[in-house]
Parts: structure tokens; C-alpha cells; sequence
């Protein structure tokens, strides 16, 4: 009878698959939050790890810089020195102007490092830091979130600071006069009657790709996110019965599967940002 008791409360107290989910889907925060969006409250699991990796990616391209020689390069050196040649020539053939290259090249380079190493933080076994995170402070229910990239408010930070820059180099290359003309001018055309629909769709124009840059991030990192936590569900409903045995097996296939194929999704959404932040940038040297 005891040990009946002591299973039957061991069972009660083990999550449902939906709080599970929930539980890992919420971030270790600075406080309440009170509705859906609220701008007084800070996901502080999210700046860590994007600090945290920012400076782990500036650390390697150092260490890349500091170690290049002009001999036969290691592997490491072949690997940046082709990840700087690629994002060169992406940066020369959409951005023409020579001088804004000098920092549009370095800044691509640097977001795609940023993010892929945010993204890659999905690989990390779902249930690892939270239990790392959670003996470290004593409780149990202890919330965090590893994957920035999984956060709307961080994409949405990022895509903002691309509109920001975006805005500055309009500003820099056609004038403030130049760029403001531009605003009511383009793209119906230069006629006194047509500047607030111009204006308007400029405004839709610029909204558009700033959210559209950061949700496209953010839902595919979320939505892998998710399948690896459906999948680590299957690991933990293991038990020494065939079903039992077969969703262990299968959690094992389907990680492993889908790890592999998530190297290519983190991989590939790192550039699409960076290939959009560098048309954005393109687009604002370009008069209409």
C-alpha cells in the first residue's frame, strides 16, 4: 500500500505533456507579465544568452584574425577566411557604394555569426540547462529559455535595428531634404496630389519588411524549438513495455533526424537574415 501511494503521488506530481511544453515555452523574466505585450518586463534568459554568444562569436573571429598567417591556413583559418569571402561578395553585389562596404561587410558578417550561434543553442538537449539552471538556484519550476532566436522580442530587436540603419543610410546617402522627398515622392510619382498615398505606402513598406524580417526568424527557431521538445516527450513516456520501448526508439531516430536537418534550418535562416539585412541596407542607397 505504501509503495502504491508513493507511485500514485510520484505520477501526480510528474508534468502533462501540455505543461511540459508550457513550462519550456516561458522565460525566466525580470517580473509579471501582465498581457501580451508588456514593455516593463525583460526576458533576462534571452539577453543573457544573446550577450553571452555575442561575445563568443566576436571571441572566434578574433582568435581567426589574431592566428591567420600567410601560409597554408588550418582548418579553422580556411573556414572563416571562406565565410568572410562569401559574405564580401554578397555585400559587393548588392551594397555599390565602396565606402559604406567597410561597414556594411563587417556588420553582415557579424549577424550572420550572431545569429547562427543563437540559433545553434536549439541543438543543446531540450531539458539541459533548464535542470542546470534550476539545481543552480534551488527551485524546481525554475523557468529558462536557451534560444534567443525563439524569443519575438529579441527577432523584433534585431529587425528594428536593421530598419534603424537602414534609416541612417537613407538619411546619409540622399540627404535628409533628399530622403524626405523621396517619402512623398515615390513610388505613384512627383505630383502634389499623390504625396499622402506615397507617404502612406512607404510607412506600409518599411513596416512590412521590419516585421516580416524578425517573425520569419523567430517562427522557424520557434517552430523547431517545439518539435524538439515534442520529441524529447517521446523519451520521457519510455517504459518496459513494447510501446514503451518503441517511443524510445523513436525518440532517438526523430532527434537525431531532425537535429541533422536543423543544422541546415539554423544555418539557412542565419543567412536569409543576413541576405535581407544587406538588400535593406542596398535598397537605401538607391534613389527613386
Amino acid at each position: 500500500m505504501a509503495a502504491e501511494g508513493h507511485a500514485e503521488s510520484a505520477n501526480s506530481a510528474a508534468p502533462t505533456a501540455g505543461e511540459y511544453i508550457i513550462h519550456h515555452l516561458q522565460h525566466a523574466q525580470s517580473g509579471t507579465q501582465k498581457g501580451i505585450v508588456d514593455f516593463s518586463v525583460v526576458n533576462l534568459d534571452s539577453i543573457f544568452f544573446s550577450v553571452l554568444l555575442g561575445l563568443v562569436g566576436c571571441f572566434l573571429l578574433w582568435r581567426a584574425a589574431k592566428a591567420a598567417t600567410s601560409g597554408v591556413p588550418g582548418r579553422f583559418q580556411a573556414a572563416v577566411e571562406i565565410l568572410v569571402e562569401i559574405v564580401a561578395d554578397q555585400a559587393k553585389g548588392i551594397v555599390h557604394n565602396a565606402e559604406s562596404r567597410k561597414l556594411v561587410a563587417p556588420l553582415a558578417l557579424t549577424v550572420f555569426v550572431w545569429i547562427f550561434l543563437m540559433n545553434a543553442m536549439d541543438l543543446f538537449p531540450v531539458d539541459l540547462f533548464p535542470w542546470i539552471w534550476q539545481n543552480i538556484v534551488g527551485d524546481h519550476h525554475a523557468k529558462l529559455r536557451v534560444v534567443p532566436t525563439a524569443d519575438l522580442s529579441m527577432t523584433m530587436g534585431l529587425s528594428l535595428g536593421v530598419l534603424i540603419t537602414c534609416l541612417i543610410y537613407n538619411v546619409k546617402m540622399k540627404g535628409a531634404g533628399g530622403w524626405a522627398h523621396e517619402l512623398v515622392a515615390a513610388p505613384f510619382g512627383d505630383k502634389v496630389y499623390l504625396y499622402p498615398v506615397n507617404l502612406a505606402m512607404q510607412l506600409i513598406e518599411f513596416i512590412a519588411k521590419t516585421v516580416s524580417h524578425g517573425m520569419r526568424l523567430f517562427g522557424n527557431m520557434y517552430a523547431g524549438e517545439l518539435i524538439f521538445m515534442l520529441i524529447a516527450l517521446m523519451g520521457g513516456a519510455w517504459s518496459l513495455s513494447a510501446t514503451g520501448v518503441g517511443l524510445a526508439i523513436g525518440h532517438i531516430i526523430a532527434g537525431s533526424v531532425w537535429a541533422i536537418f536543423h543544422i541546415l534550418i539554423i544555418t539557412l535562416q542565419a543567412f536569409v537574415f543576413m541576405m535581407l539585412t544587406l538588400v535593406y541596407i542596398g535598397q537605401a542607397h538607391d534613389a527613386h
